[in-house]
């Protein structure tokens, strides 16, 4: 069988992290071409693990025989690069936020079913061992229904992960259009929806710059949602959980609670009304300082193997970015929004 054949688009820390590492492990991939407007990155890249390096995606669009891309940018240039690849007839895993807009989203998913191919988003919560774990044991009915919940992803901000600190595109407002949110909210409003099974229909968000100098995007932010079943929780972005990260989700259902990964980020904890304590060590969340696979490019590549769709859809990723939208909406206008 003959290799998928890979082109990354942004050289940065996810790319060069995440992304281009899990190509290089998978025997069914070979990377062909690197893109970066900092072309010394994409030649960094190129004589790391072969391939050739351009400034211009869209000259490597025109140069290169393809089957797939990686999206890996600022967020403003999500939508355009990737409706540009699905043009060229390529499969395309974007980073999250999928889009800045809900016209950007809508407009990348009809790029993908017009020409034939995959749009998967990359949200990689659904696919950490800890929530893998607790999906399997929600799913069992061994809780029951789910009553409230609360989930947060925090850390110290994108200057600590970031190839360029603090000078990151994360913190240009024209770039990223959002922060935290489009950083971190994002991918609790997608984890949630997918562990519950369960649409988030209203939110009332509060999303501000509450610390980080500099910058007009947000770095903090703590929403209400309600969810179709009737569940009610918070869902919390930040930027500035110094020295103490959180990447910690708690559900409170008719049979008990379940903590997942609130102490060391690698356990789930089952504590059931009867008084029973089930813990299960399962294995590491990613974070910014352990880098452990993902899992999301190697489900990309399955999907391309096995021609079946990606369960991480780009309207799966549109569901999710409509929830941090109508949270911006909300705090603009100091109303709840239904979604």
């Amino acid at each position: 069988m003959s290799k998928i054949k890979v082109a990354v688009f942004g050289c940065g820390a996810i790319a060069q992290r995440r992304h281009i590492p899990e190509y290089a492990n998978n025997a069914n991939v070979e990377l062909v071409a690197f893109a970066d407007p900092v072309k010394e990155r994409a030649e960094e890249m190129a004589a790391q693990y072969g391939g050739k390096a351009y400034a211009d995606y869209q000259e490597l669009l025109k140069n290169e025989k393809l089957d797939a891309v990686s999206v890996c940018t600022p967020n403003y240039l999500h939508a355009p690069m990737s409706i540009a690849a699905a043009n060229a007839g390529l499969h395309v895993l974007v980073e999250k936020p999928m889009a800045t807009t809900a016209e950007e989203g809508e407009q990348m998913i009809e790029a993908a079913r017009k020409n034939g191919v995959y749009l998967m988003v990359g949200h990689n919560q659904r696919l950490m061992p800890p929530h893998v774990k607790a999906k399997e044991i929600l799913d069992s009915g061994k809780l029951g229904k789910v009553l409230t919940f609360r989930t947060s992803f925090g850390h110290g901000g994108p200057e600590s992960w970031s190839l360029d600190g603090r000078d990151s595109w994360f913190f240009r407002k024209e770039e990223a259009i959002m922060g935290a949110m489009g950083d971190l909210g994002v991918h609790k409003s997608d984890f949630i929806r997918y562990l519950l099974n369960d649409e988030i229909v209203e939110v009332a968000g509060f999303i501000g710059t509450v610390h980080k100098e500099g910058t007009d995007v947000d770095d903090n932010a703590t929403c209400i949602v309600r969810m179709k079943s009737g569940a009610v929780g918070t869902l919390m972005a930040s930027w500035t959980h110094y020295r103490s990260g959180d990447n910690g989700t708690v559900l409170w259902c008719e049979k008990g609670a379940m903590k997942i990964g609130t102490v060391n980020g690698d356990e789930v904890v089952v504590e059931l009304t009867d008084g029973t304590v089930e813990t299960y060590k399962v294995g590491a969340m990613a974070t910014n300082e352990k880098q452990v696979p993902s899992g999301v490019i190697d489900a990309f590549v399955e999907s391309i193997l096995t021609n079946t769709p990606p369960s991480i859809s780009g309207e799966e990723g549109l569901r999710s970015l409509n929830v941090i939208l109508g949270a911006f909406e909300s705090q603009e206008t100091g109303k709840i929004v239904k979604l």
